[in-house]
């Protein structure tokens, strides 16, 4: 059985026909795996050979964390009881689940595989293969594409590569991006300069110009950057934010993109396990090019996609068919261009996430994730917080805390003493980065473990009680950001600890994801 799969995944077949027979060889039940077999009798016959007596190492290589390095241990143990004691209200974090950190801590780590499947630099790669194939064909069926239209890569190793992959395949250096402003919820790799300074490499090697919210509404000015790249001529348009509540305008992104021939990008980073659900509107159908992170809302490791369009893209006033010639460009851009072997680790692991964001059990959790943020975003509304754009469409709520007379810096301090994580988030209007006034808040981690919306409406109670706390910390420490935070870490005021207590007995009552609470070092 194992060996008709690897034939069928041998080879440099076409991706289609890959495809076909991952799924025809992979639908069949493999045999029982023999028992674990014991290398201590291996352990003797070296002790007992006077030639192999000093070999000690194979041994020691086998010994778990715990006995090896006690201090890194304890190190994770404690992360453990920070996961399980507190909320988790980061949007882009998530509990990926114990089967996916199974495969990224696998064999699959210790494989050096450059190249792509059927062509590789490095001999004994057959399972890497395997596993990178069904990875990818995965990755199609989760958001429901046909490989004949769309192509993927899966060996990307994170977000902000996988966007400069993109840029470097299709751009020449100093051509012309435009992108969401970074302190109107765009994200550092599409490309953030200030007036005196290139933040991120995107700028220094290609020429960036920024599309902006109306600061009104919270909502894209759509009109604004249509007539913007009027002027400036993009050669690729970024649909995608790291911190916007609201759908993207596909179609109108894509008719901007079409007048001036320009490619259509879409960072699906935050929504992916959204879309892959089919809760929220799919870039698919719109973009040239979707990349997405996988540890986010789609709930895998720590990777990343690229996916690109093949077949035609548009027809000249000849009548004549121009093709996308997309998937050599980015396959080199990835590799060779900006990395050398893939972690075959991560791409084990992503796999086995693809396979459950198939499920109906993941449509019901990201249905549920929408729900929770809802209610997130009334229980805070209820108690008069300004939400930036007025609401939240997808997992994403993020407050204005200027109204409030608080800044987001230190809001996010007093929480996470609270052991609440959130995170401070320019809105538009900041002066400031390093005291942006907004707090950035999601549901799709406390939605891993269970909560539901009573529970996001109980969170909101406790980031009310933290506002509460820091305004009043705030009279007491004066203006300076810098006294604030010194004035904390000298002590824990009884509120902030009275918080953190109420907050660990409510988290307590969740079921942890990825370990069992019976095996941790410190549950209490």
């Amino acid at each position: 059985m194992a060996g008709s799969l690897v034939r069928a995944l041998s080879g440099t077949k076409s991706l289609p026909s890959l495809l076909r027979a991952v799924s025809t060889t992979s639908s069949r039940s493999f045999a029982a795996q023999p028992a674990p077999v014991s290398n201590d009798a291996e352990y003797t016959r070296f002790e007992d050979d006077p030639a192999r007596s000093h070999v000690t190492w194979p041994k020691v290589l086998n010994q778990g964390l715990e006995e090896i390095d006690p201090e890194l241990y304890d190190i994770i143990e404690h992360e453990k009881s920070r996961q399980y004691k507190g909320l988790e209200l980061i949007p882009s974090e998530n509990f990926t689940s114990a089967s996916v950190m199974e495969a990224v801590g696998s064999v699959m780590t210790n494989k050096y595989s450059e190249g792509y499947p059927g062509a590789r630099y490095y001999g004994g790669n057959e399972f890497i293969d395997m596993a990178e194939r069904l990875c990818q064909k995965r990755a199609l069926e989760a958001f429901r594409l046909d490989p004949a239209k769309w192509g993927v890569n899966v060996q990307s190793l994170s977000g902000s590569p996988s966007n400069f992959q993109v840029y470097t395949a299709l751009l020449q250096p100093h051509d012309r991006i435009m992108a969401l402003d970074l302190p109107h919820g765009g994200h550092l790799s599409h490309g953030y300069q200030t007036d005196t300074k290139k933040i991120s490499a995107v700028s220094i090697f290609f020429e960036t110009f920024p599309y902006r919210l109306n600061e009104q509404t919270g909502i894209i000015d759509y009109d604004m950057m249509e007539a913007n790249a009027a002027l400036y001529r993009p050669k690729l348009i970024v649909a995608g934010a790291s911190a916007y509540t609201r759908h993207y305008d596909y179609p109108r992104m894509r008719a901007v993109a079409d007048k001036h021939n320009a490619y259509l990008l879409a960072d699906m980073a935050h929504i992916s396990g959204l879309v892959a659900a089919g809760v929220v509107p799919s870039p698919f159908d719109y973009a040239d090019v979707v990349t997405t992170t996988t540890h986010k809302s789609l709930r895998g490791p720590r990777g990343a996609m690229i996916f690109y369009r093949k077949g035609v893209r548009k027809t000249d006033k000849k009548g004549k068919e121009i093709p996308y010639d997309l998937e050599n460009k980015i396959n080199f851009a990835v590799f060779p261009g900006l990395q050398g072997g893939p972690h075959n680790h991560t791409i084990s692991g992503l796999a086995c996430a693809l396979k459950q964001a198939a499920t109906p059990e993941f449509k019901q959790y990201q249905e549920q994730v929408l729900r929770n943020a809802q209610a997130l975003a009334e229980g805070l509304q209820e108690r008069d917080y300004t939400l930036v754009s007025g609401g939240t469409d997808n997992h994403i709520v993020l407050a204005d805390l200027r109204p409030k007379g608080i800044d987001g810096s230190r809001v996010e301090r007093v929480l996470e003493l609270a052991h609440i994580a959130a995170n401070k988030n320019t809105v538009p209007g900041d002066v400031s980065a390093m005291v942006p006034g907004g707090l950035r808040m999601g549901a799709p981690a406390l939605t891993s473990r269970g909560f539901i919306e009573p529970d996001f409406k109980k969170v909101a109670e406790f980031v009310d009680r933290a506002v509460g706390i820091t305004l009043d910390l705030k009279k007491q420490a004066g203006p300076k950001l810098k006294d604030f935070k010194e004035m904390l870490e000298k002590d824990v005021p009884a509120p902030i600890a009275e918080l953190k207590q109420d907050v660990e007995d409510f988290a307590m009552q969740f079921p942890t994801i990825g370990f069992e609470k019976a095996r941790m070092r410190y549950p209490a």
